[in-house]
């Protein structure tokens, strides 16, 4: 696997990361023994950008990822994320909290429980509409003068945002979800990154699964069980599935004249848009993690390239309810 800078502040990360969310939380069962060997089949692989949050689980992600990485800490690039708030009397809630003091102790919390004394990259998860953008990355910049975070990121911000959170404190990357099927950071995302010397780290570059071709049909989406809230997403309900099976044919299609995985094309067009472009698909099993990390070798030919443009972007929103879902 190689290794590019991400952004230009001097982080340099794995060209692929693994996304952690999955091994605790929103996609069902979870197994702590398989996804610590995915984690150290991940290192193996020479996938070391590693991306959790302290509201996965609540808490439990970090956790399991700093027990994972226990004596391995100086192979990882390290990002995990503050600012989503879930109230444990209610799983369908999220608020969001951005104030200076909320900053400190959110990293504190993260330190300890990833049993790290630096956090690599210290992500806002999301903006807090009650606090200027100024307080809540400034507080993140005195996190980097007292050597508790090396450097800062952003997830789901708007441009104008990013331009003056970076105004305030340089930021290093900007996340948020991206792939064949979710395009619309092309528009204005990520030529205000490029414009600023800001890496860009897709989240759900899969699709959340879909592009891998495993889920065709309702039926699909009811084995994947109760607690993946998959099932919920408006993309993949009714009329919404069926438009969106395009996508997934034409991955197919690429994929069987390559002989090789829906997964690993997705990927590879990911990968094709940009050196500045990381992505962190998520996995909780070492099956998927080889054949995603195998992507990142996949050059695509211009024809390939145009073949998978034409199928068009996801029908349907992102979330069932943009304010009470927020990955």
């Amino acid at each position: 696997m190689r290794t590019v800078a991400l952004g230009s502040q001097g982080l340099t990360v794995s060209r692929q990361g693994l996304g952690c969310m999955g091994m605790s939380d929103f996609y069902g069962p979870t197994d702590d023994a398989e996804s610590t060997a995915t984690i150290h089949r991940a290192l193996d692989l020479g996938v070391t950008f590693l991306d959790t949050s302290d509201m996965y689980g609540p808490h439990t992600n970090e956790r399991l990822v700093g027990a994972a990485i226990a004596g391995r800490r100086d192979e990882v690039q390290l990002a995990t994320k503050f600012g989503i708030v879930r109230d444990p009397a209610d799983v369908t809630f999220r608020g969001t909290n951005g104030s200076p003091a909320y900053v400190a102790s959110s990293c504190d919390g993260s330190l300890k429980r990833l049993g790290v004394d630096v956090i690599d990259l210290y992500y806002l998860h999301r903006v807090d509409p009650k606090v200027p953008i100024e307080e809540t990355v400034g507080a993140m910049g005195e996190l980097v003068t007292a050597g508790k975070v090396r450097y800062l990121g952003l997830s789901e911000a708007a441009p104008e945002t990013i331009r003056r959170a970076h105004a305030t404190h340089p930021i290093t990357a900007l996340q948020t979800e991206y792939s064949l099927w979710a395009r619309q950071p092309e528009a204005e995302i990520i030529p205000t990154l490029r414009e600023l010397g800001i890496g860009f780290v897709p989240y759900s570059p899969l699709g959340r699964g879909f592009l891998t071709g495993t889920m065709r049909t309702l039926a699909d989406l009811e084995n994947l069980g109760s607690g993946d809230f998959r099932r919920y997403q408006p993309r993949l309900g009714g009329d919404n599935l069926a438009a969106n099976i395009a996508i997934v044919e034409k991955i197919d299609e690429v994929a069987a004249a390559r002989g090789v995985s829906a997964a690993e094309i997705a990927l590879a067009w990911v990968h094709a848009q940009g050196d500045d472009i990381v992505p962190i698909p998520g996995t909780k099993r070492r099956g998927y993690l080889e054949a995603n990390a195998a992507a990142e070798g996949l050059a695509l030919t211009s024809e390939e390239l145009a073949t998978l443009e034409a199928a068009g972007t996801a029908v349907g929103e992102r979330y069932a309810d943009m304010s009470a879902v927020n990955l």
